[in-house]
């Protein structure tokens, strides 16, 4: 499993980043959604991208958008992670292409549960941290 987490937070790149190295995952960084681009051309086989909302240069909304745009990412799967709390934010984040929404602070079980969701129950990352 691949995945590419977005925020321009090196604290916040590290937390999910650890928490999904732990469950053996391959983990690509990027600052903004700029980056992500970029890392998401080079490689477009990741399994799931985890962005933050506000960045700097692009922001999350732009870059869930600009994903759902091309055909060769557009199934995939999105966790927006941000600080955004009000219903709204959360309805133009699905209404955008994000699959799941998960406000900041949270902790490593929301993590888990949202992209347990995400993802489906029966995904590899599960059956490690279930046994």
């Amino acid at each position: 499993m691949r995945v590419l987490v977005v925020d321009d937070s090196a604290a916040q790149r590290r937390k999910i980043a650890t928490f999904l190295v732990r469950c053996g995952a391959e983990v690509d960084e990027a600052r903004d959604g700029a980056e992500a681009l970029e890392c998401l051309r080079e490689n477009p086989d990741y399994t799931i991208l985890v962005t933050d909302w506000n960045m700097p240069r692009m922001d999350g909304l732009c870059l869930v958008k600009k994903v759902r745009e091309n055909p060769a990412l557009e199934r995939l799967p999105i966790l927006m992670v941000t600080t955004e709390n009000d219903p709204w934010s959360v309805t133009r984040a699905i209404r955008s292409g994000a699959n799941e929404y998960l406000m900041k602070p949270f902790d490593h079980l929301a993590l888990w549960t949202k992209l347990r969701t995400v993802l489906g129950p029966g995904h590899l990352m599960f059956d490690e941290l279930e046994s």
